[in-house]
């Protein structure tokens, strides 16, 4: 009986570790699967809605990638990236704070890709019947409160400032302005009718019914709207993080912005 028990004891043992062993005798990987590589992506507010779409398309092909967004303003993104923040991908909605990070040397400067256009417009909420037609009304009785990205660190606020200084109205205006911290707490004022105006990107009105847009910004009045996109150099995932930058400025990439109301940027 003894004999027996020990046999079997022995089996088990020699079972347990050829499973651990491949042919020429050196352990083999566990089988329980591996983790999938993430991949951290520090995009303007603006970007919400079509990277999560983007997301959903790009995990259905990569399974072994995990895509994790940050969403802000790009002053903000860039502040985070300048104090250390993990991050592979840096999508900004403007050329000014990547071209900061890249002077600074926190960017890969040969990754960095103009990726998408984007307009200026001024919104209302969708019931407004305070006549508000152009920018020109900012300085009106029409309105008594307009919605502005905080110009420091939101581009959307930079450009509109830009907008006000060429109409030479900008002083009138911040006399009216309520400042937010990025574009959608903009776009939220004016579903809300907090404020009588605001001034928005394009892609943020086309993605509420609650808003209607009145005017876009005067032709020459301020800078295209450019998106730029490119690696950290501290990125500890640059292979991946190339692959899905590849995926952004593909053909089925730019299907989805466009369907979003960006327009791929002009190469230089």
């Amino acid at each position: 009986m003894k004999n027996r028990i020990v046999s079997a004891i022995l089996a088990v043992l020699t079972a347990g570790l050829c499973a651990c062993s491949n042919a020429n005798g050196t352990p083999a990987p566990a089988d329980n699967g591996t983790a999938a590589e993430e991949v951290t992506i520090l995009a303007a507010a603006s970007l919400t809605d079509v990277c999560t779409e983007l997301s959903g398309i790009y995990a259905e092909s990569h399974p072994d990638v995990k895509l994790t967004f940050s969403f802000g303003s790009s002053g903000a993104l860039q502040t985070q990236i300048e104090e250390g923040a993990p991050a592979d991908i840096f999508f900004s909605a403007s050329t000014k704070q990547m071209d900061a990070l890249n002077e600074q040397g926190l960017m890969d400067n040969d990754s960095i890709e103009k990726l998408l256009e984007n307009k200026i417009v001024l919104i209302v909420p969708a019931d407004s019947d305070k006549g508000i037609s152009s920018f020109d009304d900012a300085v009106t009785d029409k309105v008594s409160m307009i919605g502005l990205g905080e110009p420091e660190s939101v581009p959307a606020g930079q450009y509109a400032e830009e907008i006000f200084t060429s109409l030479g109205t900008l002083e009138q205006v911040k006399a009216k302005a309520n400042y937010g911290t990025d574009v959608r707490t903009v776009l939220s004022w004016v579903e809300t009718g907090d404020v009588d105006c605001g001034v928005v990107y394009a892609t943020d009105a086309y993605s509420s019914d609650k808003v209607k847009i009145v005017a876009e910004a005067p032709e020459g009045s301020c800078k295209k709207v450019i998106y730029p996109a490119g690696i950290v150099s501290s990125s500890a995932h640059k292979e991946a993080a190339k692959e899905f930058m590849d995926f952004l400025g593909s053909d089925a990439g730019m299907e989805v912005f466009e369907k979003y109301g960006f327009s791929p940027a002009a190469k230089d």
